[in-house]
């Protein structure tokens, strides 16, 4: 008997042990997920008032000249069509001859009405137009959230240069962390 009453007791002590494991176990995970930082709800009204701040940057002449419709830049504050028959190319950098750096080179020349710098002027490619121009808010709103449409770059590399200005970088990112919601 007493063979039989220590294989019992031993049973009853491998499964009292076994549930005490678990419990603890239970207990690290529950204490794992409260202490784990949680990321704030995404604001979306926040989000699409900013959006609605940064569209005002978009629809501005300085980016729509380069986000036409068709395949040649628009300049100016009225914009126009760009002089000298402009075009879009193959890679966005304008046709044989006629190159974005022919003109724009790297930085701003000095001088009234001389082309503005940047060492990377171009035109979206063909393949990624990015169209700014005639656009709603919700249109581009989308637009922007379409990796298919923005030359497979996401939300987070929008945010990367040439978009420089502080204020705009700061209503994207309220923007982006509110949900990237589109305005109604």
């Amino acid at each position: 008997m007493t063979t039989v009453n220590a294989n019992r007791d031993r049973r009853f002590s491998l499964l009292l042990s076994s549930v005490c494991v678990l419990f603890l176990l239970g207990v690290s995970q529950i204490a794992t997920i409260h202490a784990a930082p949680r990321r704030p709800k995404p604001d979306a009204n926040a989000s699409r008032e900013a959006f609605l701040q940064v569209y005002k940057v978009f629809t501005s002449p300085r980016c729509q000249n380069c986000h036409p419709p068709g395949d040649a830049p628009l300049q100016g504050d009225d914009s126009h069509v760009h002089l000298q028959n402009v075009k879009r190319g193959k890679d966005g950098l304008g046709v044989y001859g006629m190159r974005c750096n022919t003109c724009h080179q790297s930085a701003n020349l000095l001088g009234e009405h001389m082309p503005p710098g940047n060492p990377k002027w171009s035109l979206p490619s063909p393949d990624h137009i990015m169209v700014f121009v005639g656009r709603s808010p919700a249109q581009l709103c989308r637009q922007l959230n379409d990796v298919k449409q923005t030359g497979g770059r996401s939300l987070q590399q929008l945010l990367e240069p040439p978009l420089s200005h502080s204020e705009t970088v700061a209503q994207m990112k309220i923007w982006i962390d509110g949900g990237a919601a589109c305005p109604q």
